[in-house]
């Protein structure tokens, strides 16, 4: 297969992708007004770039174009829900139309985001590339998170939200939230690792290769991401990280009997050394004390308990299914929550809710069964596509990408059960990131050897 040389516009392009995922989770999260712009605007001249050089260079029916072709299914989905959030938007079925325009632009940034990366990032190299720069910022956060936490910093970046000295949150201003991008971060490391396997025969000296030899460094990074999603103390992180792990990691070690020994060796590696050895150092107690003790703390006024602290957003769930039965069709518009959910509030609801601590509940909500369907959808697909290359025994690559892509998209369901990840800009973007990674686990190429286009 003949390569066309890459040109210093599309080179530009990469860096310049790679620059925003790394930029997106540090301003908050970009869950700020400020910030949340930025990213559309970053998004949209990574667009403009990607159109520029689609023209200079000409579109070919290449291997780009092919894998392109299996992605427009899940791109097409996410552009029904846009459709569907300027509709609200447009005939006034949105309860806060300010929420909704804005929610409608950051669709469309996350569905070009979807786009960009399938056709920029179709090389097998380039695919490692993507994986290495998202590993590099979980660790970062990840590292700068427990700094924060165990110096208990009292900087500049601490006194505006960066890290809490009792919990680790990174550059996130909620714990869970920087719990839910370690699962993803993690979930690539894990797949990467799985994925530079050699193929060969197991050997109990493969192990000391695993812990010391020239994947330490990756290994390395894991052990960093693992250490701060445990002193983050988000139980459903936790348990969404793990049951993940362990899931897709029983199904992958079935599969791949060929290398059944040798794999079962690398996942126990991670959950005992990680969870067992390492981690109870760093909170590992302290989170399975918060776990065991969820319903026995309460919030006291005047000396009457009013509510259980850890069962509130349990609580809710009362006053949040009446309001998502109110339009289950339509919706109240996209990001209306925080503006219709006080009419239903009961008078033991003290606390200020803006998202409703369950991201089905608040799509459905927000978007109606006609905007959350194909929402759903797409995940579903991107889980289907992250499965087929799990499958593959005759690819040690695609299989170990596909075991990241799976464990990542499967870890942030579960979690998303009871919390509010995918409103987040910056979780919601790497959350498309990993999609698209799972489409290219099974369809990118490889210029050194026969091309890898799978539908």
């Amino acid at each position: 297969m003949m390569t066309q040389p890459t040109s210093y516009l599309e080179r530009f392009l990469v860096a310049s992708t790679l620059f925003v995922l790394v930029w997106l989770p540090l301003p908050l999260g970009s869950n700020r007004d400020w910030s949340a712009g930025l990213l559309i605007l970053l998004v949209s001249f990574l667009g403009v770039v990607w159109v520029v050089n689609q023209v200079r260079g000409g579109i070919k029916l290449d291997s780009r174009n092919k894998t392109l072709r299996v992605a427009l299914p899940m791109f097409g989905l996410l552009l029904l829900t846009q459709v569907w959030v300027a509709l609200q938007w447009l005939t006034g079925i949105s309860m806060d139309n300010g929420a909704t325009l804005q929610y409608l632009t950051l669709g469309l940034a996350y569905s070009l985001l979807f786009l960009l990366i399938i056709s920029t990032f179709h090389t097998r190299q380039r695919l490692i590339l993507l994986l290495s720069v998202l590993i590099i910022s979980g660790t970062f956060q990840a590292f700068y998170g427990a700094y924060m936490s165990l110096s208990g910093s009292k900087s500049i970046l601490a006194s505006i939200g960066f890290g809490h000295s009792r919990v680790t949150s990174g550059t996130f201003v909620n714990r869970n939230h920087l719990a839910g991008y370690l699962e993803m971060t993690l979930a690539c490391g894990i797949g990467l690792l799985l994925a530079l396997r050699d193929g060969k025969p197991f050997r109990w000296i493969s192990v000391l290769e695993l812990l010391m030899g020239a994947k330490a460094r990756l290994r390395l990074a894991l052990v960093v991401m693992v250490i701060a999603l445990v002193m983050t103390n988000s139980r459903m992180g936790n348990t969404a990280f793990f049951v993940s792990l362990i899931g897709v990691g029983a199904l992958f070690i079935l599969r791949n009997r060929e290398h059944r020994v040798r794999n079962s060796m690398i996942l126990i590696s991670l959950i005992l050394i990680d969870m067992l050895v390492i981690s109870q150092y760093f909170g590992l107690e302290r989170l399975k004390e918060r776990v065991v003790n969820t319903h026995f703390q309460n919030v006291v006024v005047e000396g009457e308990v009013v509510q259980q602290a850890n069962v509130i957003r349990l609580d809710i769930n009362a006053y949040i299914l009446p309001l998502a039965m109110e339009k289950p069709l339509v919706g109240e518009g996209a990001g209306s929550f925080e503006a219709v959910f006080p009419e239903y509030a009961g008078e033991d609801v003290r606390s200020h809710f803006d998202h409703a601590h369950n991201d089905y509940m608040q799509f459905i909500i927000e978007y109606g069964l006609i905007g959350s369907l194909p929402l759903l959808a797409f995940a579903l697909l991107a889980l289907w596509r992250a499965l087929q290359a799990l499958w593959r025994r005759e690819s040690l690559f695609c299989s170990g990408i596909g075991f990241g892509a799976a464990m990542g998209i499967i870890s942030i369901g579960i979690h998303s059960a009871v919390d509010f990840n995918l409103q987040i800009p910056a979780n919601a973007a790497t959350f498309t990131v990993l999609c698209a990674i799972a489409v290219l686990a099974n369809n990118h190429s490889n210029p050194r050897h026969k091309p890898i286009l799978k539908g």
